[in-house]
């Protein structure tokens, strides 16, 4: 009873008066990116399909739950790029699902380095029901109190990239829905969907000729919450090992581990422990994995090899 008294406190925290992040978040981030900016699809120069499922605050009743699923690629040339992205994440009696279009022109700035301005049109679905909940109290008004909603929404973005370098800005949400609950005095405007901006960064530094280091950072501002930054250290041995540390600003510390199975097939791994307010002493941390695969157009005949990003 008490897990599930947290888990609907953190809900209220998340989508009540309180403006929190809304977004969910990622130990992966550098593989998610198409996720939250439209203007890195095709920057990869294959059909690029990633999927990511994470499992956080493990031991939780109705602890988070995400996964993801990413597909682009060039279109024609490399000036015009497309991309779909989709997004399932349920965090107790919520659940939000969101599918996109992107879209990305790319030209080049100098013989080595590109810039990407992209366009992310799609929608939202999002429902909640505290009836999904035991309640203790049958006549509980909160029985009553549900959500279900369409919420289209339109996002842009800027993704410069070199072999070795890239940066990016980005808000893929630029309308603030706002729900209302049903049935309930409570109906007003206790949800207003916030809009979240990002920025991305990494890079490649060759240690020796056989190990790299990869580092890079994602950070999220929005309105009432604190800005919150993600900063990740990889060493990639031989191009086909990752290993790697990552820290959040106020949230946790993680350890990740990746393999590139062939060129074209890579899977990873990370796990989390959230160490703020003491979180971590009732959940067996966070999970995650996700894979990645490059199908390789015959008339690119392979990726430029490697690819970092």
């Amino acid at each position: 009873m008490l897990k599930k008294i947290v888990i609907l406190s953190l809900v209220f925290l998340g989508f009540g008066t309180v403006y929190g992040q809304q977004e969910a978040m990622y130990t992966h981030y550098m593989y998610n990116t198409l996720g939250v900016n439209p203007a890195y699809a095709g920057s990869r120069d294959a059909l690029t399909i990633t999927a990511l499922h994470r499992s956080q605050w493990v031991g939780f009743d109705g602890a988070p739950t995400t996964q993801t699923l990413t597909l682009h690629s060039p279109f024609y040339n490399e000036k015009v790029n497309l991309g779909l992205s989709f997004l399932n994440d349920r965090i107790g009696p919520v659940n939000n699902t969101a599918l996109f279009l992107d879209y990305a022109f790319r030209f080049k700035v100098s013989e080595k380095s590109k810039l990407a301005l992209g366009l992310k049109v799609g929608f939202n679905t999002y429902h909640f029901s505290l009836s999904d909940l035991q309640s203790t109290t049958p006549e509980d008004i909160a029985n009553n109190i549900s959500e279900n909603s369409f919420s289209p929404n339109v996002g842009f973005g800027i993704y410069y990239s070199t072999d070795n370098f890239y940066a990016g800005i980005s808000t893929p949400k630029l309308f603030q829905n706002n729900y209302h609950y049903e049935e309930s005095s409570l109906s007003s405007g206790l949800t207003i969907e916030k809009r979240h901006f990002y920025t991305i960064l990494g890079g490649v530094i060759p240690l020796t000729e056989d190990i790299k280091l990869k580092p890079t950072g994602f950070v999220k501002i929005t309105q009432g919450a604190p800005i919150e930054g993600d900063i990740t250290a990889n060493v990639i041995l031989y191009n086909q090992f990752h290993a790697g540390i990552m820290a959040r600003t106020g949230d946790a510390i993680g350890l990740l581990v990746g393999y590139d199975i062939t060129e074209q097939l890579f899977v990873g791994y990370s796990f989390d422990w959230s160490f703020v307010n003491k979180t971590g002493l009732y959940n067996g941390g966070s999970h995650e994995i996700v894979l990645r695969y490059d199908f390789i157009y015959s008339h690119l005949q392979r990726i430029r090899s490697p690819r970092y990003f």
